[in-house]
């Protein structure tokens, strides 16, 4: 692998990284604090044709690889990582089924105007009894006149409260297998309920939603037929796992950076802290962590760019560059010590938000789990 940037991918990555530094950074302090959805950055996000990267240009996108979309996705989240995860949602998991599967008419009413980021999409998978066990999953979806009745309830569904449409995965058929439907907001039988109040990403909102005898007509069964929901998703999997690994690059660089510009700035005995053996440590292993998480992560962006077999290494890179970040995120704290701790201070936004990928994606036991079946069968 050539890990030599190309000057297209230089260009994309700093194109977000001034995005970042003049547009995200400014505003993430005050966002999370109010709780506020970013809707003027995801519009603007729509604009610089963010949401369209990994979609061809005749779907109104631009065809880039996942490497590019990796780079972009890195530096939305070293300045936010509510609009980072609002803005892979959208790009990723709320459409990637409505490219594969949708209709004309659903590209044309609901896809491509969420790539120009005029409408809002989401997924529903998790449930109150189902997480990680997707054979856990209890929305049922049964035949009837001209399409299907969705019954049951998930959680955790990010963006939910202002979401226009739905990917919903339920069972369906005789056999009871995965199947994908696509639920609009008017959709009578559809509630998004409670918001979920949680320690980090506040400015992305996340609720639950239940469908009670929710009519889908057919035309909205993505799936081609009946119980072929978990294949289209196993193909997915990979992809999200990578791109919740360049998130975690992201917010562990803007940390690192933090405890770098404070350590060189404060001064105790005399003398910048960073002057201090035991800080000097800190900084080199956190440095250390994001290297390696770095190499992963695109390692494995560049297999899935060059079509070779990459689940194993999706995996190793989210469960690497996830708890590294975490890790990072927690050293800068230290570096900072009592102002680590301050609101005033980016590193406690950092320190919360950070725990959102080590959920994002499949828990860190899963992924060692996925790994060790990988080695198992080699």
């Amino acid at each position: 692998m050539n890990f030599e940037l190309t000057d297209q991918q230089k260009a994309i990555r700093d194109t977000f990284a001034r995005f970042c530094d003049q547009r995200i950074a400014p505003q993430a302090a005050a966002l999370d604090e109010a709780h506020a959805f970013p809707r003027p950055l995801f519009k603007d996000l729509a604009d610089l044709g963010f949401f369209g990267m990994r979609y061809p240009e005749d779907a109104g996108g631009s065809g880039m690889a996942l490497t590019e979309f990796c780079l972009a996705l890195a530096e939305i989240a070293r300045g936010s990582m509510s609009l980072a995860a609002a803005a892979a949602m959208q790009s990723l998991m709320g459409t990637k089924f409505l490219h594969m599967l949708g209709s004309a008419d659903i590209i044309e009413r609901l896809f491509k105007p969420a790539l120009r980021g005029e409408k809002i999409a989401a997924i529903c998978m998790t449930e109150p009894n189902a997480g990680s066990d997707l054979n856990s999953i209890a929305t049922t979806a049964k035949k009837t006149d001209g399409g299907y009745l969705l019954s049951g309830q998930k959680t955790w569904i990010t963006s939910a409260p202002l979401a226009d449409f739905f990917t919903v995965f339920a069972k369906a058929g005789e056999e009871k297998k995965l199947t994908i439907f696509l639920v609009e907001r008017s959709f009578k039988g559809l509630t998004v309920g409670r918001e979920i109040h949680k320690m980090g990403v506040w400015a992305l909102p996340t609720s639950e939603v239940a469908f009670d005898a929710c009519f889908v007509p057919d035309s909205h069964r993505l799936s081609r037929e009946e119980g072929d929901g978990e294949g289209h998703l196993r193909k997915t999997l990979a992809e999200i796992r990578i791109i919740t690994g360049a998130m975690g690059l992201g917010i562990a660089r803007a940390a690192l950076d933090e405890a770098v510009r404070y350590s060189s700035e404060r001064k105790q005995f005399g003398k910048p802290i960073n002057r201090f053996q035991a800080i000097q440590l800190k900084l080199a292993e956190m440095a250390t962590q994001l290297e390696a998480a770095t190499h992963l992560v695109y390692y494995a962006a560049w297999l899935r760019d060059a079509d070779l077999p990459h689940h194993k290494q999706a995996a190793m890179a989210k469960l690497f560059a996830s708890e590294a970040a975490a890790t990072i995120c927690d050293q800068a704290a230290r570096v900072l010590a009592s102002y680590g701790y301050a609101m005033e201070y980016p590193v406690q936004r950092y320190l919360r938000d950070v725990r959102f990928l080590l959920i994002g994606g499949g828990t860190s036991e899963i992924l060692k789990l996925i790994v060790a079946k990988e080695l198992a069968s080699t």
